[in-house]
């Protein structure tokens, strides 16, 4: 890969990455000072969940077989990034939910076709992809600082008005341009006749015949549950708590995410795959319990501390997670396995997790004051007891940790 083609792809996972981290990570925040209740906020992130279960139909049945995907690429994020303005000046619940499930319907697609234009121009995507891929965390965590250094400069509570929206806006706009600019990479599966099964990665269903697998699968689903309060409700917590440069601290947690990327291999020689998996579910637990329990003020080290964690709470389960589903399966249902874990985790699981993390805050909000410590504690107690399940019932005795330890290598290097 010469370095013009580099630099391409490398801006290109750059852009995509920034405009998730600039609005997503701010949205409760600001949905909240305009007066959304916690249940509404909840339904404005599940649209975000909905995205990506309608995704792999966009992908299978257009994107794969009618057009080029930077083409498809470009498009999306043009329209995605008109969108995404537009909905930054509504101002009713209703019309901001429909906006951000057209929004998300436009962006959770080019996630999967930012991958395939970088694979189609790799000869060895097992050394080069994370060299390009570790460009996206880049990306989130500049998002982040940005809010914090450059926008919060201009604009008092920067991080409570729609401004991180339109910078979204913006920069999707500008990957739209770009992404005319980017190489060819045709329709894989043009003229082939692609199956709703073939879509929604079904052929991997064979798989829940293996005990180990299907309790993976299960548990896989139910811990995203629990995950969804963080990613709807960190931000607007912080804030609240008297924070300062949230949305720059919360990258604090992309930083860690690159840290322990480099240290999985270290880990899985000693661990291997069951306390990998079981590592990143418990540390789920202890950040919303540090979350519970600490405060601006003395325990501040506790909030800090859940951040940080964010490293184990990603890489250990849902890195490990993949390596273990391109272990498990067979070389033929392999990419269908990995869409049918991602279905379950991104798609049904965070949205099961995005309607009840609303649904909780309500409960424990009292004349407009949110009792964040009974709130952290749903999703604590939830992990806790997902955690055991696992820890009782896991057994897998057909991947051996030194094959996932070499797995791991390469996916560390991201």
């Amino acid at each position: 890969m010469n370095s013009k083609l580099y630099a391409q792809l490398s801006t290109m996972m750059f852009l995509q990455f920034f405009i998730w981290g600039a609005w997503f990570v701010t949205l409760g925040t600001y949905l909240s000072g305009i007066n959304f209740s916690g249940t509404d906020i909840g339904t404005a992130y599940l649209m975000n969940n909905i995205g990506a279960i309608i995704s792999p139909f966009f992908i299978g049945m257009v994107a794969d077989r009618y057009f080029a995907s930077e083409k498809v690429m470009a498009v999306l994020h043009l329209v995605g990034g008109v969108t995404l303005y537009y909905v930054s000046d509504m101002t009713t619940a209703g019309s901001i939910i429909l906006g951000l499930l057209f929004y998300n319907a436009c962006y959770m697609p080019t996630l999967a076709l930012v991958n395939t234009v970088s694979f189609n121009q790799m000869e060895s995507p097992d050394t080069q992809f994370p060299r390009v891929r570790v460009w996206g965390t880049v990306g989130w965590i500049v998002a982040g600082l940005a809010i914090t250094f450059i926008l919060a400069n201009r604009i008092d509570n920067v991080e409570a008005t729609s401004v991180p929206m339109k910078m979204a806006a913006a920069a999707s706009i500008l990957l739209g341009l770009f992404s005319f600019t980017l190489p060819n990479t045709p329709a894989s599966n043009k003229g082939a006749s692609v199956t709703i099964k073939d879509i929604l990665g079904l052929d991997a269903l064979t798989l829940l015949k293996d005990r180990s697998f299907a309790i993976f699968a299960l548990c896989s689903l139910l811990i995203s549950i629990p995950l969804a309060f963080y990613y709807a409700f960190t931000n607007l917590y912080l804030n609240e708590i008297g924070m300062e440069g949230v949305a720059a601290t919360m990258s604090l947690g992309q930083v860690s995410e690159v840290v322990f990327m480099v240290l999985m291999p270290f880990f899985f020689r000693r661990l291997g795959v069951k306390w990998m998996l079981l590592i990143g579910m418990l540390a789920w637990v202890v950040r919303y319990a540090f979350f519970a329990v600490g405060d601006m003020d003395g325990l501040a080290w506790m909030i800090y501390g859940g951040i940080l964690l964010h490293g184990i709470c990603y890489d250990f389960f849902f890195v490990t997670g993949q390596i273990y589903v391109d272990k498990k399966a067979d070389k033929k249902i392999r990419a269908s396995a990995q869409g049918f874990i991602a279905l379950i985790t991104y798609g049904v699981g965070l949205a099961i997790g995005s309607s009840l993390s609303g649904r909780v805050v309500d409960t424990f909000t009292t004349d407009g004051v949110k009792d964040w410590v009974s709130i952290w504690w749903v999703p604590c107690i939830l992990a806790a007891l997902i955690a055991l399940l696992f820890a009782l019932i896991f057994k897998d005795e057909s991947a051996s940790e030194s094959d996932t330890g070499n797995e791991a290598s390469s996916e560390a290097q991201a």
